[in-house]
């Protein structure tokens, strides 16, 4: 799959949030894909139905970009699109939990991507919520990604240290990454926008979703691994260029990848 996105170059529609817009557009180019940033209501549709995936990050909500979300993700969904919904602090704000809900109810999803406290206000389960961060990881994330799958009906991704991914049938672990990400601004977000990259070039979401996950938490281990010493500003230019350099050898060698039918 990795080989793919670099050959076919999907162009991957980003509705995300003002504080990562440019750090996920040069992640995107660094992997081999090509980013658009368009919101205006205005050109969202068609932009939309030209791209090969559709990425919404709820993370600076506003009126009018949830109007433009819900725009592009039905004609994503019209013209054959994949989209992936990233729910940045989901149930932080009453504003917030109402977006996100009419989001959901709005647009069909390839995959939905977050932290624990992300998916379990999004599937409607009980996690404590502070700011954008998902709280402390106390409750069992692998059931978690099972019962949000089932009840989102779609591929859901649970991400933190090791990450669990579900269609509601199956979960599928990936441990991989390093804990300096948590330091870095937009590196989750940008990981959805990956993972929209992959729904690119692969039909099954759950394979793309954690082939995404593994390539991803490969290239963050190999720039944690030359730069972590010297702080998060220079693990985020390293991880930039081990994007552009990660190889299907080297995700090979480290992807811890494990699961199955659940219960």
């Amino acid at each position: 799959m990795l080989k793919k996105v670099r050959e076919k170059n999907p162009l991957v529609h980003n509705i995300t949030n003002i504080v990562v817009s440019n750090f996920t557009a040069n992640g995107l180019l660094a992997l081999g894909a090509s980013p658009v940033m368009a919101d205006a209501k205005e050109e969202v549709e068609e932009m939309a139905r030209m791209a090969d995936a559709l990425v919404l990050n709820i993370g600076t909500l506003t009126e009018r970009t949830v109007e433009s979300m819900i725009l592009a993700g039905k004609s994503a969904n019209q013209h054959g699109v994949p989209v992936v919904l990233d729910p940045v602090a989901a149930g932080a704000t009453e504003f917030r939990a109402r977006s996100a809900k009419r989001i959901l109810e709005e647009v069909r999803f390839a995959v939905i991507r977050g932290n624990a406290g992300e998916i379990a206000n999004a599937a409607g389960e009980k996690w404590t919520m502070k700011g954008v961060d998902s709280g402390k990881a106390e409750g069992d994330l692998k059931e978690l990604a099972w019962k949000a799958a089932n009840s989102l009906e779609t591929v859901v991704a649970v991400t933190g240290a090791t990450d669990f991914i579900s269609d509601g049938n199956q979960v599928v672990s990936v441990t991989n990454g390093h804990p300096i990400l948590t330091k870095i601004t937009g590196t989750g977000c940008l990981l959805s926008s990956v993972t929209g990259a992959f729904l690119a070039v692969e039909n099954d979401p759950l394979r793309a979703a954690a082939a995404a996950l593994a390539v991803y938490g490969t290239a963050a281990e190999l720039a944690a691994e030359i730069s972590a010493e010297k702080g998060p500003g220079t693990v985020q230019t390293e991880l930039l260029n081990q994007l552009y350099n990660v190889t299907e050898k080297d995700v090979a060698a480290r992807a811890i990848i494990e699961g199955g039918r659940f219960k």
